[in-house]
């Protein structure tokens, strides 16, 4: 029967092909072993900032995103216990106290007798019977366990425990990710702020350069059309203040959310990016970025796990057995039930169940599952590559974004001498305001695309912090995974 019922299932796999060696060195980088970044607090003191650290710190301690993923390492915990159930005999205690009534009338009494019976008139019409009760008492044990021929429950045991190794690679995932998220958010704060005083001060000289101008108005030297362009200069760096009040207001209230905190709740100081330090950080080696990040390990579990869920799925096509037992006491009296030798019972039962035709639905859960497991290979072989791509535009960021700087410094620098000559000439009164007008707004300009750089330079170095998996080394997945295991032998006991 068992060759019947396996005739038409196709149980072959075919597992998809991961070898996907890393290559030897980054394109950005010199080919040499680095240590692992440290973790999101020790990372932040890099930046020489105090406040920054401290935020770090509060991040890593009341971030909501966090407790959400911790809460989701006790879910998958559980889940693991839920699946290797099975593995475990079921045992329950079968209590029955029960009291039945027979009617009278459901009763022949004169069917057991041959002859005459004296319940039985003369004109053939039977004497009511009485009604009985019957009463049934038990008190005993029922035990269940099917036999794991085919490693079916274990498969089912090791993908549920795998994936609660993969929930811890997520938490640290998280971690990394708060952790980018607090210093992006900080270095906005800054850059805001030192956007506003860079628009203030341009609004103080374009104000200096407009009161030079009615000056000269009112002894005729300048025209209504030169107030009115100057007046425009002046508004429009005016009108660029409310967006960066703006932005920095409700850039300090989502930092705040990261630190699990309400908006009124916290102050934030600031100060200038300029003040902060710039960390140096080496990448190391490609085969060393993969074996530090945690989505990397992740994605790597889950796969792990499918692996089992498919083996899972292969095993319901064969012979399960079931083996079940009773023992206890039974009795139609409630005061004989363990009083009496002969009240015991037991049972002992074997069940072999091996399916037969189910519509093709153990199949259509194979191929499910043998699916799965090539999504999630596929997605394993992106996130390696994800990861070696997110390394190198985080390092051809910092070095292109550091020479934006370079460039843009001397510009600013050029276009400060410009706008000092222009103002000369026009307290001299022979500059075209066309040529004033235009010089002011290129330093306005080159000011501000400065400190975007700059705010877009330290971005940078988050990303490859990022990408690298700051903080998370081999060992600690090694640590992770050596403590579920130690969990989950702590609490599976002596079976099976």
């Amino acid at each position: 029967m068992l060759a019947v019922a396996l005739a038409g299932c196709d149980l072959e796999w075919d597992k998809p092909d991961l070898s996907a060696p890393p290559p030897a060195r980054f394109v950005a980088a010199q080919p040499h072993p680095a240590p692992p970044i440290s973790g999101g607090r020790d990372f932040a003191v890099k930046f020489g900032s105090k406040e920054l650290t401290q935020l770090v710190e509060r991040a890593l301690d009341d971030n909501l995103d966090i407790a959400a993923a911790i809460g989701r390492i006790a879910e998958a915990d559980a889940q693991a216990r839920i699946s290797s159930a099975a593995q475990w005999p079921s045992v329950s205690m079968t209590d029955i106290a029960r009291t039945t009534r027979t009617p009278g009338t459901t009763i022949n009494v004169g069917s057991a007798s041959s002859g005459f019976n004296p319940a039985t008139s003369s004109t053939g019409t039977s004497s009511t019977a009485r009604a009985r009760n019957f009463g049934f008492f038990q008190l005993g044990l029922t035990a269940s366990y099917e036999v794991d021929f085919w490693g079916k429950n274990e498969d089912a045991s090791r993908a549920a425990r795998i994936l609660a190794n993969a929930s811890r690679f997520d938490r640290d995932v998280v971690e990394i990710t708060t952790v980018a998220a607090v210093l992006n958010a900080y270095f906005q704060v800054l850059t805001a702020q030192d956007r506003l005083r860079i628009a203030r001060q341009n609004v103080a000289i374009a104000q200096q350069v407009m009161d030079a101008i009615n000056a000269r108005l009112e002894v005729g030297t300048a025209t209504v059309l030169d107030t009115s362009q100057q007046q425009t200069i002046l508004a429009q760096q005016q009108a660029s203040i409310p967006p960066l009040e703006q932005t920095l207001r409700q850039t300090r209230n989502n930092l705040a959310v990261l630190l699990g905190q309400t908006p009124e709740s916290m102050t934030i100081k600031g100060g200038s990016l300029i003040q902060l330090s710039f960390p140096h950080i080496a990448p190391g080696l490609p085969s060393e970025v993969l074996l530090r990040r945690p989505d990397v390990a992740e994605a790597e579990a889950r796969l792990a796990s499918q692996e089992f869920s498919v083996l899972q799925a292969r095993a319901a096509f064969f012979p399960s057995l079931t083996l079940t037992g009773l023992y206890g006491f039974q009795s139609a009296l409630l005061h004989t039930l363990v009083t009496r030798p002969d009240a015991i019972a037991w049972q002992v039962a074997g069940t072999l169940t091996q399916p037969l035709f189910d519509g093709w639905n153990l199949q259509g859960q194979y191929d499910l599952q043998k699916g799965r497991y090539s999504e999630l290979a596929a997605l394993y072989r992106k996130q390696i590559l994800t990861a070696l791509s997110d390394t190198e535009n985080a390092m051809i960021a910092i070095s292109e974004t550091d020479r934006q700087m370079k460039f843009l410094s001397v510009a600013v620098t050029a276009a400060r001498r410009a706008l000092d000559a222009a103002e000369m000439t026009l307290r001299e009164g022979t500059i075209d305001i066309v040529t004033l007008a235009q010089t002011q707004t290129s330093y306005f300009q080159t000011q501000d695309q400065l400190a975007i750089a700059r705010l877009s330079h330290f971005q940078a170095a988050t990303s490859l912090y990022q990408a690298l998996g700051g903080g998370w080394t081999p060992t600690t997945r090694e640590i992770e995974i050596a403590r579920s295991n130690a969990a989950y032998e702590a609490e599976r006991g002596p079976w099976p």
